[in-house]
């Protein structure tokens, strides 16, 4: 079995967030290989804890995929402050003669950013509604890397890596089964220490909000990177839980056009056509959003990555112009109306490398700013009685469940599969017990005495360098 092959059959998908099936990107061949290390979110921790303790897994890893996708330059992208990372992944090189090459790049924000990514390692820009492939380049990220290196070992993908950090007792790397609920995951970590909160899937600028009510529907899947709970009063929650209604008569009554949202874009800044202000101005103008839809400047807000520089960092009204692209964006969608790739290459703009927004600059913008200054150095094991497997953890069709209910399933085994010349990923038992619902999820109960061998009680387990 070739390695893409034994990638779908464990049901790998990117681990940043986006979710793609790992088979289907790797099924390319190109000159760059970049694994991504840079943790583009402020807070998050994960990708460095596996950087430091498990380098030469990582390392094996990427030398393994350059090989299957043809890369020549084979990088491992991080920041240039990950001190003891990079100690680790140079002892990893050498000791395994690898070619795998870092590549250190300054703490700024969004330096995790594929498409930012790319071009700071290749100097090409990707372009707009592109992918790195349209470059040469294919990016994974460390923790994708690693269920890579263990599909090696014959491990399916069952359980994940996440920060879980903020608001609680004792912030920690959690090891947990897929569809264990996020109150378990922030419950390891010594649980929030306040009654007030909210909890973000994901990281500060990017990750989704949910209150203390619509988390105990969330479980952890394939593309969870981090659980940060932060107080119910910070200028976070107050940008997120702004009306929309409220944010475009913000819009419209006080930009002063200033372009600074603009001018600090990293999009904008890598040279595509992308100008928020220019779509503010354009709402402003126009009595309803529908007059401007066909606006060349309007439909620019298709290539928004919603990386939240705009209304963290640079406007000075405080207003919300990403909420008022993914708004526009939305409407857009629903109007059938696309963003049609350039054919012509694109260059960054040279004012880039002076425009780099520190991360720790962000999240103090952000409010969580108590929050930025940790390390983590233990693992926190979950061994819960109970998963809730969603059947979509991904981009693509969602699985088709091949268990019913009463069946007892083990770890690893395949519950969820890939429906059959659909992109998708199969889906797996992540705990020992029998199956007490199959639907949207599939939910496995353990009995007492089950086990799971990928691990072994709910533990802290500290380890050295």
């Amino acid at each position: 079995m070739g390695l893409l092959e034994q990638i779908q059959t464990a049901g790998v998908v990117g681990c940043g967030g986006a979710g793609f099936p790992t088979h289907v990107k790797l099924g390319c061949k190109v000159e760059y290989l970049i694994v991504n290390g840079a943790e583009c979110e402020p807070l998050l921790r994960t990708d460095r804890w596996l950087m430091k303790h498990r380098a030469k897994e990582i390392v094996a890893a990427a030398e393994i995929v350059a090989e299957a996708v043809g890369a020549r330059k084979k990088y491992i992208a991080l920041k240039e402050n990950y001190t003891e990372e990079i100690l680790s992944l140079e002892a990893a090189i050498s000791e395994l003669a690898s070619t795998v090459e870092l590549f250190k790049m300054r703490n700024f924000y969004p330096a995790g950013d594929e498409q930012i990514m790319v071009c700071d390692v290749t100097g090409r820009t990707v372009p707009p509604s592109g992918i790195p492939l349209d470059v040469d380049a294919v990016v994974s990220n460390i923790a994708t890397m690693y269920c890579i290196y263990e599909v090696g070992e014959g491990k399916p993908f069952t359980h994940k890596y996440l920060t879980v950090t903020g608001e609680v007792s004792n912030p920690a790397i959690a090891y947990a089964p897929l569809g264990t609920s996020i109150e378990e995951c922030i419950a390891a970590a010594g649980g929030a220490v306040s009654e007030n909160y909210r909890v973000l899937l994901g990281g500060p600028l990017m990750g989704k909000l949910y209150d203390t009510e619509q988390i105990k529907a969330q479980v952890v899947t394939k593309t969870t990177s981090g659980i940060v709970v932060i107080p119910a009063q910070s200028p976070l929650v107050f940008q997120r839980e702004t009306p929309i209604r409220t944010v475009l008569r913000q819009a419209k009554t006080a930009c002063i056009q200033c372009s600074y949202c603009t001018e600090m874009c990293p999009r904008y800044l890598t040279g595509h056509p992308l100008k928020p202000h220019k779509i503010m101005r354009k709402l402003a103008y126009a009595a309803d959003l529908c007059e401007v839809l066909d606006d060349s400047d309007v439909r620019y807000a298709l290539i928004c990555s919603e990386c939240g520089i705009c209304e963290t960092y640079a406007c000075p009204m405080g207003l919300l112009p990403r909420q008022v692209n993914i708004y526009v964006k939305g409407e857009l969608a629903k109007a059938g109306i696309r963003y049609q790739k350039p054919l012509e290459p694109l260059q960054q703009r040279e004012e880039r490398a002076f425009r780099r927004i520190p991360s720790k600059r962000i999240a103090r913008r952000l409010g969580v700013e108590k929050y930025y200054d940790y390390s983590i150095e233990c693992l926190r094991e979950l061994n819960v009685r109970q998963v809730r497997i969603p059947m979509k953890q991904h981009i693509g069709a969602p699985c088709i469940p091949v268990v019913n209910v009463g069946d007892q399933v083990a770890c690893g085994q395949l519950i969820g599969a890939c429906p059959e010349k659909g992109l998708g990923a199969n889906i797996h038992a992540s705990i020992d017990g029998i199956v007490a619902c199959v639907g949207d999820q599939v939910v496995i109960e353990r009995r007492q005495g089950d086990g799971c061998n990928r691990f072994s009680g709910a533990e802290q387990h500290c380890q050295g360098h």
